[in-house]
């Protein structure tokens, strides 16, 4: 009989999960301890971001501020020269038109003499035309009340025609450009006569003149009492 070969007997099987239990332990526990780390980690970069963008936020801050600021000194500045620069040009004229003033005067008083004829006349226009272009304007009529601050009083009357100081002539006119004067108005000025108010006084005076008619009768009564 031949003997059958024995078989080698199979080796039992080792279950991976046994050998590798361990390792996997140890990462799910290093999984677990990473966990609270990053988070940890995460917060505080978190932080520093917000931190960042604070500052981030404050400097744009201070510079919309300066920003702000220089713009509002530049619209300052702005206004400021152009009302020096007015200024300088209200004064300039000013000062030109003063020095023609006589001119004016006299252009004005060959205009009452009926001497303002021919080429002195069109030039005479012309100048008086520039000089209301340059805002001259002349001011001071007769009848009007006189008033202390735009016109100077040379000359003085009585008259009971008027019931307050009136400007009965104009002796020269006044002038100004806008709200400055150049010059008052020199007028003659006229003032109520004093003894427009003075009739009742005179009817007064005239009723106690009778007081002493009546004492007088009494003491002519009183003289035959005494007799």
């Amino acid at each position: 009989m031949t003997e059958e070969p024995k078989g080698f007997e199979p080796e039992p099987d080792v279950p991976s999960e046994a050998s590798d239990k361990p390792g996997a332990a140890k990462e799910a526990g290093a999984a677990e301890e990473a966990g609270p780390a990053a988070a940890a980690g995460d917060a505080k970069e978190l932080t520093a971001l917000r931190a960042q963008l604070d500052q981030v936020r404050t400097a744009a801050n201070e510079r919309t501020a300066d920003l702000q600021r220089l713009q509002a000194e530049y619209q300052n500045y702005r206004r400021r020269v152009e009302r020096d620069r007015i200024a300088v040009k209200e004064i300039a004229v000013a000062n030109l038109l003063t020095e023609l003033l006589p001119v004016l005067d006299d252009i004005g008083r060959a205009r009452d003499h009926g001497e303002l004829v021919g080429g002195f006349k069109s030039v005479a226009e012309s100048l008086e035309t520039v000089a209301a272009k340059l805002g001259l304007q002349q001011f001071g009529k007769e009848g009007e009340p006189f008033d202390p601050l735009v016109h100077e009083a040379l000359m003085h009357s009585y008259s009971p025609d008027v019931t307050q100081t009136t400007c009965v002539q104009i002796l020269q006119p006044g002038y100004r450009i806008g709200e400055r004067n150049l010059r008052p108005a020199r007028v003659a000025v006229a003032e109520p006569q004093p003894g427009a108010h003075g009739t009742k006084g005179d009817e007064s005076t005239a009723d106690t003149g009778n007081g002493p008619a009546d004492s007088g009768d009494d003491e002519e009564t009183g003289g035959p009492d005494k007799g």
